[in-house]
């Protein structure tokens, strides 16, 4: 299991889990990135942040600072 900040792009992941709490935790759910959901890192900015990924039948675009704190597998 590795963070999701350090997946590269191209890869298809599955969150394991979120870690933190409070309001950081509660955003990063309310985006849809639960426990289970498949994700793919579809793009990365020149200089590394932020990071595109594709959920949910949706483009989402996260900082690195966020994606340190949801756990990811590697898929298929």
């Amino acid at each position: 299991m590795k963070e999701l900040s350090k997946i590269k792009v191209g890869n298809k992941i599955k969150v394991s889990y979120v870690r933190g709490e409070g309001a950081l935790k509660r955003r990063i759910m309310d985006m849809g990135i639960t426990k289970g959901t498949e994700m793919y890192v579809k793009k990365m900015a020149p200089l590394g942040d932020p990071m595109q990924i594709t959920l949910r039948g949706y483009e989402l675009t996260i900082r690195k600072e966020d994606a340190k704190m949801i756990i990811v597998e590697e898929g298929e």
